[in-house]
């Protein structure tokens, strides 16, 4: 794993996830913009993991929204990249160009810079998205803590989220 991503909590979360969806014959498919791809670098971490991840978007930019996951540009303009609109828009928009079961998606301001009073640093939006039409999401606001532990919460509230959709049951975190 990767410097940020790596730690016994986040290979414990991706093995419970990847074990789940192995049992359920269920292909997860991430988004990622500021974690870069390591909810999926995690995932594909685990030996085995091809039985279940399909593949990952990195769309660091609008343009790669757009283009790789069709997130439309009103969106972006009406909401900007860190929004609930756009994660939910790049979790559907995995789905609709992956043949997954489940995808997430994270867009979010890791930092140091790019915060703003409206969106400060720290702020990062989660989409889940499942094939039957289920759509969850989680705004999480981290603080200024760092941009490696920004992300690498982030990577665990992914894990999560995909866990949620593919047992079908709220966890706490």
């Amino acid at each position: 794993m990767t410097a940020v991503a790596a730690g016994p909590e986040t290979q414990a979360a991706a093995i419970a996830l990847l074990d789940l969806c192995k049992a359920k014959g269920l292909m997860v498919a991430t988004a990622e913009s500021c974690t870069g791809g390591l909810v999926v670098g995690a995932l594909t971490d685990i030996a085995g993991s091809s039985a279940v991840v399909d593949r990952g978007f990195v769309t660091y930019t609008n343009e790669a929204k757009e283009q790789m996951l069709g997130v439309p540009a009103e969106t972006l303009k009406r909401h900007g990249a860190v929004s609930r609109a756009t994660a939910e828009a790049m979790a559907k928009g995995v789905l609709a160009h992956a043949p997954a079961d489940l995808a997430v998606s994270i867009t979010g301001i890791a930092g140091p810079g790019g915060g703003s009073a409206d969106k400060p640093v720290g702020l990062v939006h989660f989409a889940a998205a499942a094939r039957d039409g289920r759509l969850l999401h989680r705004e999480r606001r981290f603080g200024d803590i760092g941009r490696a532990d920004v992300r690498r919460l982030s990577v665990l509230e992914a894990l999560a989220l995909l866990m949620e959709l593919a047992s079908g049951e709220k966890l706490e975190n």
